[in-house]
């Protein structure tokens, strides 16, 4: 009997995924990932076995996602197109070399996922695969099938009795880790309409916030945040605490219309505290340590880097060597930025550093002004010399 390997979420569609590759005679292989999904893993592990999977993998990649992906992403200041932090995107390659490793321990000779032909996560898992293994044949089901709806899965579901949590009053498809949350379906699809507070997890809606602001301080060292107001954390308790306080105060909230990788426009809303709360902290730091020129070419690296990370180019070159570039600013990213959360804006009220370029005798216009004004009239004409005609 042929073997494949599933990345299983125990969601609808790869709940179908299972019922459906069996039946076309593969003996199925689940692999769930705990990226801090903060699911139910031995209801997941049941759906699987209910669907009809032979085996169930679950292994705890939180601490592997925040060291390898996520803090790597954060110190290049990747945000596609301005909004969006990646959460999703993210786990994608981390998913898939943990799927080849479990296919070749299982001499699987193939690997599925139960991605969409419209969404960029098909595009994120099957290159890392092939890249990974280009040997392997990957199957995409739900490219395939003859489903043309989440009602009609869910009418599938149901005639094969896997236990499912989607309704089609609420068909939400939900993705969720550690550093955010993508939402997309139902209602979301109509651009003209607010997204109903049902569709929100983790922030309060604005009726809901605590009404007097809250600031906190965070410490980083070489790049890497280490305290919350002087309290020293792991990485995974840093934010898992920076979710919790800032959802709090309905910080993280992206209602954003995307450029998919596959040509369309979509619209997805997104909850990401804990990174809205860092990347802001991240780029005050850099702002206070980076000369100009390295602070503006950053900018142009964090904008590529954003765009090989959500169009799947993970395990590339030119990834490595941007990685490479992040790499040698790290070591002047020490100090602390201090934020004040409040009615779901995020901002920055204080920064310090030992690495600090801003000298104030230079930029104060009171009595310790040492700047001499004196020079800026040649410095001006020597700026404007290439433009002049006469």
């Amino acid at each position: 009997m042929k073997k494949a390997v599933l990345a299983y979420s125990g969601g609808l569609d790869t709940s179908c995924v299972v019922t459906w590759l069996k039946d076309k005679g593969y003996k199925v292989i689940c692999f769930v990932a705990d990226v801090g999904q903060g699911e139910d893993f031995q209801a997941i592990q049941q759906r699987a076995y209910a669907a009809g999977a032979s085996k169930v993998y679950i292994q705890d990649l939180k601490e592997e996602f925040l060291k390898d992906f996520v803090l790597p992403t954060l110190q290049a200041g990747a945000v596609y197109e301005g909004k969006y932090f990646l959460a999703t995107a993210l786990s994608r390659p981390l998913i898939a070399r943990h799927l080849v490793e479990i296919a070749h321990k299982e001499k699987a000779n193939a690997v599925a996922h139960g991605c969409t032909g419209k969404g960029n996560d098909q595009v994120r898992f099957e290159l890392s695969i092939s890249i990974l293994d280009p040997q392997l044949e990957i199957i995409a089901p739900v490219r395939e099938w003859e489903f043309k709806s989440r009602e009609e899965e869910i009418d599938y579901a149901r005639k094969h009795n896997i236990p499912i949590e989607a309704t089609k009053q609420k068909p939400y498809s939900i993705d969720r880790n550690l550093w955010g949350i993508s939402i997309e379906g139902g209602v979301l699809e109509d651009l003209d309409k607010e997204p109903p507070e049902d569709a929100y997890l983790i922030t309060r809606a604005p009726s809901q916030q605590l009404t007097y602001p809250k600031y906190i301080e965070i410490y980083f060292q070489q790049g890497i945040p280490r305290k919350v107001d002087g309290k020293k954390y792991d990485l995974e308790d840093l934010v898992n605490y920076l979710n919790e306080t800032g959802g709090n105060y309905g910080v993280g909230r992206v209602d954003l219309v995307e450029n998919r990788l596959v040509g369309i426009k979509s619209r997805e809303i997104y909850e990401a505290p804990a990174a809205t709360i860092l990347y802001t902290a991240y780029q005050e730091l850099e702002s206070l340590v980076l000369d100009r020129e390295l602070l503006h070419f950053k900018q142009i690296i964090s904008l590529k880097y954003s765009e090989l990370v959500y169009y799947g180019l993970w395990y590339t070159p030119l990834k490595e060597a941007l990685d490479g570039f992040v790499a040698t600013l790290v070591r002047y990213i020490n100090g602390a930025v201090r934020l004040k959360l409040f009615k779901g804006s995020c901002i920055p009220v204080g920064r310090k550093s030992d690495y600090s370029l801003y000298k104030k005798e230079l930029a104060t216009y009171g009595p310790q002004d040492k700047f001499n004004q004196k020079l800026a009239e040649g410095f001006i004409k020597i700026w404007g010399m290439p433009y002049r005609k006469g």
